[in-house]
């Protein structure tokens, strides 16, 4: 079988029809949109959502949730990852550096999920008590780098003059 010879079946491809080509064509006049509105004039595009006028339905639903702006996003490892490292001191720096974390954002953060089995030191900006549990419990140390001050009283807004 050879591809360049493939063809769609007799009837199959149609030639697109021109509108609004004059009154002979059968399509002249409005060329199918009807006399008026919104829709009969050039240019026209419905704007996302748009519901003919009703309410939309993402202006409908009640609004939840709540962001808190304080919020701190933090780069997180586990205990059982540090385990399978070489090495046994570890800083937000060298876990970069070897590709383990890709952003630090507002610091490390150590949790104790996953076995520890040997003696390490690690520097990071907040541990969870089971974290510092298991480092403890095999001799090794786990130094608290100082957190930024935490925002006091409301964000201020800045002023949008025109």
């Amino acid at each position: 079988m050879n591809l360049s010879s493939l063809r769609p079946p007799k009837g199959q491809k149609h030639k697109k029809r021109r509108l609004g080509q004059g009154m002979g064509t059968g399509r002249g006049k409005f060329a199918g949109r009807g006399a008026k509105g919104a829709k009969s004039i050039s240019g026209y595009s419905k704007m996302r959502g748009f519901e003919g006028g009703q309410m939309p339905l993402h202006r409908r639903l009640p609004k939840r949730g709540f962001t808190n702006i304080f919020h701190k996003d933090y780069a997180i490892i586990n205990v059982g990852v540090l385990e399978k490292l070489d090495g046994d001191a570890f800083t937000p720096e060298s876990l970069q550096k070897s590709g383990i974390v890709k952003k630090l954002g507002a610091g490390l953060k150590i949790l104790g999920n996953g076995e520890l089995s040997r003696k390490i030191t690690v520097t990071a900006n907040v541990f969870s008590k089971a974290a510092l549990d298991k480092i403890q419990k095999q001799g090794g140390s786990a130094e608290v780098i100082a957190k930024p001050p935490a925002p006091t009283g409301k964000p201020v807004s800045k002023k949008i003059t025109s």
